[in-house]
């Protein structure tokens, strides 16, 4: 698109279905090159990613000719065949529906960045729900409870 110039980073979170803690330390550094290869192949820029057991988060900076909801299909369809190839978990891995989206200015990459990198500490003090219904808050987003993702108590 000639003369179409933009500059949207968006934090995508999304859960492991049923949260089960499936994605192990071991693996982690091969899933997240594989989902960079998947944003790359799609011409989007990534900034950070990092896979919690039970849910991931990924900052990317995205053109317009992409669907964020494209692009998080993409990344959970070809994550799933991946991590069910290679035989990661006994049964079928798959990702729960939906995600969140959250939207940030470029002066706020580089804390988000280090927020992402930073999940395992942080998940020390703050559960994926509190940190997930924190964002919906902070970014004034309404939601009905029964859509969310299902939680562990």
């Amino acid at each position: 698109m000639a003369n179409t110039y933009t500059q949207i980073y968006i934090q995508i979170v999304f859960a492991v279905k049923g949260r089960q803690n499936l994605i192990s330390k071991e693996n982690r550094e091969e899933l997240h090159k594989f989902i960079t290869g998947i944003i790359t192949n799609r011409g989007q820029k990534l900034f950070a990613v990092f896979a919690m057991p039970d849910h991931i988060h990924i900052l990317v900076s995205m053109s317009p000719n992409v669907c964020i909801s494209d692009l998080v299909r993409d990344i959970k369809a070809g994550s799933s065949k991946f991590i069910n190839d290679s035989k990661w978990v006994n049964g079928k891995f798959n990702w729960q529906e939906g995600f969140g989206a959250f939207s940030y200015s470029k002066s706020s990459v580089d804390n988000v960045v280090k927020y992402i990198l930073n999940q395992e500490e942080h998940h020390k003090k703050k559960t994926f729900k509190d940190e997930y219904l924190g964002f919906l808050e902070k970014f004034e987003i309404e939601y009905d409870s029964k859509y969310l993702f299902e939680w562990i108590e």
